[in-house]
């Protein structure tokens, strides 16, 4: 199945909840990122969670494995089903991040490479596919790949098999959900719901390319 995840990068606690609140019925998941967590903190997730829906929280982890797992611990016991890092910092720091979300019974998303046009300059390519092999390697429970890009994602799906891949860039960036379902387990979505005049229809619309 291909799962449609919200991208909530509204900046207020009250938007998040009148969005989520519309948009909840036909989404799998939420995906929170720094943007909302800055100005209405972690405890958001908790609040958002009265939803039903699970939550990923979108920090793309890059330190240390040491301050890596300081993070993802604070992620999932802030009520997180899943985190999202980095793969560019290394086995060891990705390796970390993946225990933490496994011992707290949650998932673990490796970003291999990126959406915007700027990847494409050193995140992309031959590095972006060792990434993937090191996610799984890693035994990461996925990797986040460009809807931008859906040749990329084709070859990035021969690295990872199995391993769920989750891409953003559809709507605003420019990606179609017609063209990349098929190939990804769940397709991130931002602004083209929760900047649309009806955030509920948008999300509905988008929900039609579930598989």
């Amino acid at each position: 199945m291909t799962d449609l995840i919200l991208a909530l990068d509204v900046l207020t606690r009250e938007e998040a909840i009148e969005i989520a609140e519309k948009t909840a019925p036909c989404l799998d998941s939420i995906k929170i990122g720094y943007p909302l967590v800055l100005g209405a903190g972690l405890s958001i997730a908790g609040e958002l969670a009265e939803f039903g829906l699970p939550l990923i929280a979108d920090f793309k982890v890059a330190d240390i494995p040491n301050t890596n797992r300081l993070i993802a611990e604070h992620v999932f016991e802030a009520g997180f089903s899943a985190i999202i890092t980095q793969g560019f910092t290394g086995s060891d720091s990705v390796t970390s991040c993946v225990e933490a979300a496994h011992d707290a019974g949650g998932e673990c998303y490796v970003v291999a490479e990126m959406s915007h046009p700027g990847a494409l300059e050193f995140l992309s390519g031959e590095n972006a596919e060792k990434i993937a092999g090191m996610a799984v390697k890693c035994n990461a429970d996925g990797i986040i790949a460009p809807a931008t890009r859906p040749d990329r994602v084709r070859k990035l799906r021969e690295i990872i098999g199995s391993k769920k891949i989750l891409s953003p860039g559809i709507g605003a960036q420019g990606g179609s959900a017609k063209d990349i379902a098929n190939m990804i387990d769940g397709m991130i979505v931002g602004r083209s719901i929760y900047q649309a005049e009806d955030p509920a229809k948008a999300a509905r619309e988008y929900s039609e390319f579930r598989r």
